[in-house]
Formats: structure tokens, C-alpha cells, sequence
């Protein structure tokens, strides 16, 4: 069972990303504020669950939480400044869009800028020890794939609906192929 506060007291907001490794489309970041009291046996890092179980889980969470907002950094801010900048940016904005202000942030990772006004506490594997993290991931996941879904119609030809933009060994011919497209992320390398 995951944990559900890092600190006894203060308002906390989960925070985390999906789609950092793809190399087509945006990187998305969710933030979640949860209410103490909330408990959920299945939910943990969105990686570890089936589609089934976080498409299960996203409504749960978002008519649970006391606040929770996605957000997403495109290909083209991903080259210029780089996907961990772009994590992180991911991050802010859905911060920013919070109707519930936190006291607190719980970051998964390691790595972290300060966001203004709140102090934030990195937490390696973060979305498999605190609840709030864990909603993060799922809804970072489950927002960036419903929006690889849409985007797949535009190039179907790069299996988008399954691969979601992650390296496959066929989304890799299919580059060498066809090329890139205005989604893929020009500073990753294709081979590998």
C-alpha cells in the first residue's frame, strides 16, 4: 500500500510526467493534490499497471482529488531546451493551473527546479511510494496517450495508437522510411 502524505500537516501535490523516452509528441506532466483520507489499492506507478486499470483509475482520481491539472511541453520546446527542462516546465504548468494551492510538492525523480512560493521534495521512484505521485503518473499517462490517439489519425503509418510515440523497433523503419513528421522530437536519436 502506497503512502498517502509525506508531511503530517501541509497541503501536498503530486507531481510526475509521462513520454520523456518517445520520440514523437509531447512530454505531459500532471499535478495532484489529494485529500487525506484517500486510499485505493490498485493505484500505483502508471507503468506497472495495465491500460485497462488506468483508464479504471482516471476518473476516480480526477473526481476524488481536491485539485489536478495536466499539462504539456511540444517536440519543438523538447529540442531547444531539452527534455529534463522540458519535464520540468511540464511540471510547472500544471502546477500553475491548480485551483488548490499546495504547501508541498513530491516530485518523482531527482532532479527538480524550484517552483515559486512552494518547497518541493524529490522522491526517486516516487509514483510507487506516495498515492499522490502515483495519480500523477496515471493522469500524465493517460492524458499523453488519449492525445497519441488523436494524432495517430494525422500519420497512421507510425503506429501512434500502440506505440505512442515510444521507440519501437517499427516506429524506427518507419522513420528510416518515411521521415520524420512536425511531431517527432529532432534531438533524439532514432537509432540505438
Amino acid at each position: 500500500m502506497l503512502l498517502s502524505h509525506y508531511s503530517e500537516s501541509l497541503t501536498e501535490a503530486g507531481c510526475d510526467e509521462a513520454g520523456r523516452g518517445c520520440l514523437a509528441g509531447p512530454v505531459f506532466a500532471a499535478a495532484v493534490v489529494l485529500p487525506r483520507d484517500f486510499r485505493d489499492e490498485i493505484l500505483t506507478d502508471s507503468k506497472q499497471l495495465s491500460k485497462k486499470q488506468r483508464d479504471n483509475l482516471r476518473p476516480l482520481i480526477e473526481s476524488h482529488a481536491l485539485a489536478w491539472a495536466v499539462a504539456s511541453v511540444d517536440a519543438a520546446t523538447i529540442d531547444r531546451i531539452n527534455i529534463l527542462n522540458a519535464s520540468i516546465l511540464a511540471m510547472h504548468l500544471a502546477i500553475a493551473k491548480l485551483t488548490t494551492l499546495p504547501q508541498l510538492l513530491l516530485v518523482d525523480g531527482n532532479r527538480f527546479k524550484p517552483y515559486p512560493g512552494i518547497p518541493h521534495q524529490c522522491i526517486v521512484k516516487g509514483d510507487e511510494k506516495f498515492l499522490s505521485i502515483a495519480a500523477a503518473s496515471v493522469l500524465a499517462k493517460t492524458h499523453r496517450d488519449e492525445f497519441m490517439l488523436r494524432i495517430h489519425e494525422e500519420f497512421p503509418q507510425y503506429n501512434w495508437k500502440n506505440n505512442k510515440g515510444y521507440p519501437s523497433k517499427l516506429h524506427r523503419d518507419v522513420i528510416a522510411g518515411y521521415g520524420f513528421t512536425p511531431w517527432h522530437r529532432m534531438s533524439f536519436r532514432v537509432k540505438g
